[in-house]
């Protein structure tokens, strides 16, 4: 079975980075709004098809934040939170999971909007990195997903059909993006995540716990 997984809030805890947040705006809930505002950057990249490093676009929705709420931001803030987002910790449920996965004989796929290098870094930081057949980027095809083409790159690199992989993430956009090239998915509920129940067919399976919904996967 190949098993495809998000990396960013899927297996790294990116509330290690709400002390930064409160540093800088007095609340760590703006982490929130940095993400989304992160996300928003990606997707008009797409768009208007103009693609830009994971880092930069980082360092982009921390200056908007910073302008948003009059908050000076400098350039040394901007390196923090890049250093930050290199040392995120796993979520407590993820190498157990991975570990049951890769004695189970499953192939195992990290495809992520992060760049390559700093993927690598992420993974090896938290100790999850060995668990991995392959660690991709959506640099390599210069689009974020969820765009087809990362998914489709994913296929490629093993040479099956988009068919024959499920991809697992916290975010609803990710799965309906794989949903649309064939994948099959499953949605794990990080808190604060959510799924629209009424799209058809997405995801194929979910749970608030990656060992639970590993189980239900690998058992259908």
């Amino acid at each position: 079975m190949h098993l495809v997984f998000d990396v960013n809030e899927t297996l790294l805890d990116t509330h290690a980075l709400d002390p930064l947040f409160q540093r800088w705006f007095g609340s760590d809930a703006v982490r929130s709004e940095w993400f989304l505002t992160l996300q928003e950057t990606w997707m008009t990249a797409n768009l208007v098809g103009r693609f830009k490093p994971f880092a930069d676009l980082a360092k982009s929705a921390l200056r908007q934040l910073g302008a948003k709420h009059g908050v000076a931001i400098s350039a040394d803030d901007e390196q923090t939170l890049i250093d930050g987002i290199l040392s995120m910790p796993a979520h407590g449920d993820v190498s157990a999971a991975l570990g049951t996965l890769r004695d189970q004989g499953h192939t195992l796929t990290a495809l992520t909007n992060s760049a390559l290098n700093a993927a690598h870094q992420q993974l090896e930081h938290a100790g999850l990195s060995d668990y991995f057949d392959a660690i991709l980027s959506v640099e390599s095809v210069e689009c974020y997903k969820p765009s087809p083409a990362p998914y489709r790159h994913a296929a490629a690199h093993w040479g099956v059909a988009t068919g024959d992989l499920i991809m697992i993430a916290a975010h609803g956009w990710d799965l309906i993006g794989a949903n649309a090239t064939g994948m099959q998915t499953g949605f794990i509920a990080r808190p604060g995540k959510g799924m629209d129940p009424r799209i058809e067919g997405v995801p194929n399976w979910q749970y608030d716990d990656l060992a639970r919904l590993i189980e239900r996967i690998t058992a259908a």
